[in-house]
Parts: C-alpha cells; structure tokens; sequence
C-alpha cells in the first residue's frame, strides 16, 4: 500500500466515523460536509485506480 492509499484510507476511516457521530447527534451540516468528503475521496480513490471499502457507497458527484 502506498503512502497516498494509506492517507485516503484514514481519511475515509476519520470521515465515515465522523457522519456516524454527526447523524447521531442530529448535525445535519455535520453530516452533508462528511458526505462531500466522502464523495470527494472517492472520487481520488478512482481517480488512482484505488480500492478502498469505507468509500464503497459514495461516488463522486
């Protein structure tokens, strides 16, 4: 894994536990600004040909 799959995959890892906390206390801008950057990431991932499951159901808008 290189040092750039690395670093999208924790901050896949950051941004799905953080829309997790966000819905759970009712933070709705919380929430669509970690589901921007999911989206965002995801489309790096496949931008590079990268494989990363936290991201697997968001794609880039």
């Amino acid at each position: 894994m290189t040092e750039f799959h690395t670093e999208i995959t924790r901050r896949a890892s950051r941004a799905v536990q953080n829309l997790r906390t966000a819905q759970e206390t009712g933070d709705d801008y919380l929430a669509t600004v970690q589901e921007a950057e999911l989206e965002n990431l995801a489309r790096l991932a496949s931008e590079h040909g990268l494989r990363i499951p936290e991201l697997s159901g968001y794609h880039a808008a």
